[in-house]
């Protein structure tokens, strides 16, 4: 994933500390090395890059009342089980989401927490003590909602915060957490969460204080037609407009789905050098449609891929991601336009990159992050699709996990297991949590939130 998109037959990687030091083809440098990993039959990639999800959803997956529930109404009926999330829930569904994702090649994940109910605000440190334990990198968004239904939002009253707090307390995570040097492993973006939840007043005063610290911004945009006749209504203009009288389009700014943008929209994305994050398989999951993705990488804007949260997908898998994209720009689209497998492939890896403002990953070349993933091609899953290794991880994904992963030089996926991690135990702690929530939403609303039968 260099600049010509090199793939190197027979190839090798050096890793120094934390970084890749010398990539060639042939016999390896001599000298000792502390390690050898044989990827013989293995294809090798740079690590994958997921630029949106909601890590605390997957607790709450395929709940039977949404399921079949576009974006309003999902929202609606999910905010009452939301809204007993607490700190363990929110570590223990870190650990499950985060922990996904590197089993399925990804070494950057974002995420974007936006729903603080009363008296649990430290939500956003449980997320980074559980990746800097699992060992992924992690760009956690601080998100935010301010506009509760009294003002006309969707979100219940007690999961919206005071805007005052709400910027106190991104000024406390960026001082706390933020690392702008190269090779970072933890890095801090401000999130609200969409023109419908949040004021103007919070969005122009939250892109004022991510310019001044340097850090990115990130929110849901055009992703429902409900979304843009809302806009319509409330501000009289369509969702890309509103934003950027508010000053939230330009190369700091990268926006999740992105779906319903004219041509003249698509344009200003690439004039501006705004990224999106495209996440096909929540679009699908809650037929919200399909983004511009062709358009937007001709007209220059970064695009990156992302799994979503874990209750609009219902996976944190980064390759099967990559496959969706693949076909979902393939109907109704002119063949000579179709995305191909390296398409994908670089959304997921350079494309994630350049959404997240960083230049040290996304590629195996000397001086970047050593991120690097390794899958095992002699699969059933890959019988027959050696003509083109590389295609086959895209059009045949894996259902097993990766072979290996590394992250920072460090190995966290060992043989098809992440290392150091008790997957039963943290399973049974997740449904316990789960279970815990779905129970307090049925009381509280008196609807059944299991299916019985």
């Amino acid at each position: 994933m260099d600049d010509q998109r090199r793939r190197l037959a027979g190839g090798w990687v050096l890793i120094e500390d934390e970084r890749i030091s010398a990539v060639g083809t042939g016999e390896p440098p001599k000298g000792r090395v502390d390690r050898r990993l044989d990827a013989g039959g293995h294809v090798v990639l740079p690590g994958l890059v997921n630029t949106h999800h909601h890590l605390p959803q997957t607790l709450t997956r395929n709940v039977p009342r949404v399921q079949e529930a576009p974006l309003f109404r999902w929202l609606v009926e999910l905010y009452e089980v939301w809204r007993s999330t607490d700190e363990e829930a929110v570590e223990v569904a870190a650990r499950v989401g985060l922990g996904e994702l590197l089993l399925t090649g990804c070494t950057t994940s974002t995420d974007h927490l936006y729903l603080f109910p009363r008296g649990h605000e430290r939500l956003i440190d449980a997320e980074i003590a559980a990746a800097r334990d699992l060992g992924i990198r992690f760009h956690p968004t601080r998100g935010s909602m301010s506009r509760g239904r009294a003002q006309g939002g969707l979100p219940p009253d007690d999961v919206v915060q005071d805007e005052d707090a709400i910027l106190t307390d991104s000024r406390r995570l960026i001082r706390e957490y933020h690392d702008a040097r190269p090779g970072a492993m933890t890095r801090i973006a401000l999130a609200p969460c969409s023109p419908f939840s949040v004021t103007d007043d919070l969005m122009r005063r939250t892109a004022e204080l991510a310019r001044e610290h340097g850090v990115r911004l990130h929110t849901h945009l055009a992703e429902t037609k409900d979304e843009e006749a809302y806009c319509l209504e409330m501000y009289g203009v369509r969702p890309v407009e509103y934003v950027r009288r508010l000053g939230w389009l330009g190369p700091d700014v990268w926006m999740a789905h992105a779906v319903h943008l004219s041509p003249e929209e698509v344009a200003l994305f690439g004039e501006t050098r705004t990224g999106a994050a495209h996440c096909p398989s929540s679009n699908f999951r809650l037929g919200s449609g399909i983004a511009p993705v062709r358009a937007l990488l001709d007209a220059g804007a970064p695009v990156g891929l992302g799994v979503d949260g874990s209750a609009s997908n219902d996976s944190s898998n980064m390759l099967a991601e990559a496959r969706q994209a693949l076909l979902a720009h393939r109907i109704g689209a002119d063949p000579a336009r179709w995305l191909t497998a390296e398409d994908v492939l670089w959304m997921a890896t350079r494309g994630g990159a350049a959404c997240l403002g960083r230049d040290d990953i996304g590629s195996l070349e000397p001086g970047k992050a050593a991120d690097l993933v390794m899958v095992d091609t002699r699969r059933l899953s890959y019988a027959g699709a050696s003509s083109d290794p590389l295609a086959a991880l895209v059009f045949s994904p894996f259902p097993e996990p990766a072979r290996t992963v590394i992250v920072n030089g460090r190995v966290v996926v060992e043989s098809g297991e992440l290392v150091g991690v008790d997957v039963p135990a943290l399973v049974a702690r997740a449904d316990a949590i789960s279970e815990r929530m779905l129970h307090a939403a049925s009381r509280s609303t008196g609807h059944d939130y299991f299916r019985r039968d």
